[in-house]
Parts: structure tokens; C-alpha cells; sequence
């Protein structure tokens, strides 16, 4: 509403792959999400209800006030200059963090949450910024993903972390501990019809640089 008081043009909403119904992603090797999966709607609690209804938000006042509205659809953004520990960041910070801390102390232990066979895809952020700008700027009005379709496992990530770290690690499995959905990857579809791009910084480029910069952040 302040938007639209202030006479802005065109409003950007940063939604989420949590808008997506729970019983698309229960399986590791999962069906790439496209963006009509997203109803019926059956979110994620809390955090997806409100990504899914302030998508509904901004249709509404794009189709009632002529606010132009653009929406896109995160999946899993990291790389530096993020979040690494306290507990707010994603897989690629924290098992990079974890890597560098076994490296540094040379107690060569990692733990992993769930069994590491739950599946996801990460999108390097240099690939978020560059989605983003041509999303906000292009004329599709409908919610569109921006995510990398490189689907992976936690186990993955941990053995391709470990190689950039020139270690290896003994895992210890908390299979009590939260772990989200089971598989959730991007259907970049819809992406590369409208705009002629997507995601394209591959895991092993974006975790090395990610490493890199954690490594230093640790070190000093």
C-alpha cells in the first residue's frame, strides 16, 4: 500500500520455492517444480503460506491499481559476502563453514542433519542478481522460478567440499535434526522462454568461491 501511495511503477517481490505443494517434494530424485506446481496450494507452513499469499497480494494490486508488479521465485541462494553460521544460513554456508572449521583444527569429523540424501538445487548469487534485475525489468507478470536446475545431495556437496578442501571427512548423521522437504529442484522452463537464460555458475565454481571466502572469514 505504501507502494502504491507513493506512486511507485514497478514493484519487485521476492518469493520462494517454499510456496510449493509438500507432496511434490517427498522423493530425493525429485520432479523438477514448475511453476504451476504451486497449487493446489499446500505450502510450506508458515514461511510458504505467507511467500504464496503475498504473490496473490501483488496480483491483486497490479489487477486493482495498476501497480506493476514483478515476481520471482527463489531457490536456495548462496556465495559470499552471506550468512555462515548462527543458524539462519543455507546448506552451501554452513557445510562450507563446518569443512573450513575441520580443516583449521585439523579434527576431520562433519556433522550432517538427516541422513544426507535429501536433495536440492543451490543458485549461486552472482546468477540471483543477474535473474533478478532482467525479471523486474521484463514484462511477464506472472510468478517465474529463478533457481539453478543442478539438482545435488547434502552427501554430494559434502564430498565436493571436501575435495576443494583437500581433506576427508568422517560423518556423523543427526538423523533427529531438521532437514526440510525430502527434494526440491527448479523447472527453469518458463525462464528460458521468456528471458532466453538461466542460472548457469555450476555448484563446484559457486561452493569454491563460497569455501574461499568463508576459509579467510574463519582464518582471521
Amino acid at each position: 500500500m505504501a507502494a502504491r501511495d507513493a506512486g511507485t511503477r514497478r514493484f519487485f517481490y521476492s518469493s520462494s520455492a517454499c510456496v510449493y505443494a509438500g507432496d511434490k517434494q517427498t522423493d530425493p530424485d525429485v520432479t523438477a517444480l514448475k511453476e504451476a506446481d504451486a497449487y493446489p496450494a499446500d505450502p510450506e507452513d508458515g514461511y510458504g503460506w505467507e511467500k504464496l499469499f503475498s504473490e496473490r497480494m501483488a496480483r491483486h494490486f497490479r489487477e486493482d491499481f495498476g501497480l506493476e508488479t514483478r515476481v520471482a521465485r527463489y531457490h536456495n541462494v548462496y556465495g559470499p559476502e552471506g550468512t555462515y553460521d548462527g543458524g539462519r544460513e543455507k546448506a552451501p554456508a554452513a557445510l562450507a563453514r563446518k569443512v573450513a572449521q575441520a580443516r583449521i583444527s585439523g579434527d576431520h569429523r562433519i556433522e550432517i542433519w538427516g541422513d544426507g540424501e535429501q536433495s536440492r538445487s543451490f543458485m549461486y548469487i552472482d546468477d540471483c542478481v543477474r535473474g533478478t534485475k532482467e525479471i523486474l525489468a521484463g514484462d511477464n507478470v506472472e510468478p517465474v522460478n529463478l533457481g539453478s536446475a543442478e539438482l545435488v545431495t547434502i552427501n554430494r556437496m559434502v564430498s565436493l567440499l571436501e575435495d576443494i578442501a583437500g581433506i576427508t571427512l568422517e560423518r556423523d548423521y543427526m538423523l533427529d535434526a531438521p532437514q526440510g522437504v525430502r527434494g526440491r529442484n527448479s523447472d527453469n522452463t518458463m525462464l528460458r522462454e521468456i528471458y532466453g537464460w538461466e542460472p548457469s555458475i555450476s555448484l563446484r565454481d559457486g561452493l569454491e568461491r563460497t569455501y574461499s571466502w568463508i576459509y579467510d572469514q574463519l582464518q582471521a
